[in-house]
């Protein structure tokens, strides 16, 4: 998530940004759709066609990340996978640093993939079914994925990059000792080809798109990508379908989940058993993005702020519950 201040419309820095593409000078009342969390993400359309033009500041993002996210992506489409496509710019570019009023800027632009969000099907076996097998298919890609000359983070990374942003924050001593304890647990796994790799991390509803017409799924949003065990995508997967799917049918829609994952790539009930601890990883994540997104406060601050202050306060809450627990 992006520190609050990044969340307000820009609409001048976002045209700025664009003009380095090609886009239909029509479409830039599409806009008035735009959304910002962990970026900022603005519609519009080139020859007909409806894009997303993804920006960030320089300061919230690493650029050997995300010049690795746009390799793995590179990687997983030349295996027919169904990943977003990127547009490159008009200098042959996928990824633009440029320097704007507002500072130092990412962007890159992505093309509109088919089909609609798994939370807007029936969500009936069949499209949970291949929800399931298009994760395995991704981490069965990823087992033989060999790392570009960028190498995104790990989740020791993100762990290391957790406790630099707890010194700030002096009172946080539950989420430093959770910190410590997952770094510890996290490291006596042992990691293989079958167990251990790049992750999509976000694999949820929002971000998986079900293709009717072929029974398959596209999948946008690689952003949060990290080397972590496999299981890691499942735990975060099973967590969001359990927003959008009856408690009394919730097993029966996992096993379908898993059923279709085991169609593509193997999984031992071993690792399995890591799913608690993964999930414990998730809400440290959030927690800490969160705490640091918010951060800063301000004077007469708008009335959706000060509600979303309140959702993020709410969030964390819940989010600390089995902070410093023995795993």
């Amino acid at each position: 998530m992006l520190k609050l201040k990044y969340l307000f419309k820009n609409e001048d820095l976002a045209e700025m940004l664009l003009r380095n593409w090609e886009f239909d000078e029509r479409s830039l009342e599409m806009f008035k759709y735009y959304r910002i969390s962990s970026n900022a993400i603005y519609p519009f359309q080139a020859k007909g066609k409806t894009q997303f033009l993804r920006f960030s500041p320089k300061t919230e993002k690493f650029e050997e990340n995300i010049l690795a996210e746009l390799d793995f992506i590179s990687y997983l489409r030349s295996k027919k996978y169904g990943a977003v496509e990127t547009a490159v710019s008009k200098n042959g570019k996928e990824l633009v640093k440029l320097q704007t009023p507002w500072g130092v800027y990412f962007a890159s632009v992505f093309k509109r993939v088919v089909g609609v969000q798994i939370i807007k099907t029936d969500l009936s076996d069949t499209v949970i079914f291949n929800y399931g097998k298009a994760l395995g298919k991704l981490h069965q890609l990823s087992s033989e994925y060999k790392t570009s000359q960028y190498k995104r983070w790990s989740y020791s990374d993100v762990l290391n990059w957790i406790h630099n942003i707890l010194v700030d924050f002096p009172l946080e001593k539950s989420a430093l000792k959770e910190t410590l304890l997952l770094q510890d647990y996290f490291d006596s796994i042992p990691k293989t080809n079958n167990n251990f790799g790049l992750i999509h991390y976000d694999f949820e509803f929002d971000n998986v798109f079900y293709d009717e017409e072929y029974n398959s799924c596209n999948v946008i949003d690689f952003d949060d990508a990290m080397y972590h065990w496999y299981v890691m995508d499942i735990e975060q997967s099973l967590d969001s379908l359990q927003d959008c799917i009856l408690p009394d049918i919730f097993q029966q829609k996992k096993e379908s989940f898993l059923d279709g994952y085991r169609t593509e790539f193997e999984i031992s009930e071993d690792m399995m058993s890591i799913m608690p601890a993964c999930r414990r990883f998730a809400n440290l994540y959030s927690y800490v993005r969160i705490l640091r997104s918010a951060e800063e406060k301000w004077d007469q601050e708008p009335e959706w702020l000060a509600g979303l202050r309140k959702k993020l306060t709410e969030a964390m809450k819940n989010k600390s519950l089995c902070f410093g627990m023995e795993i």
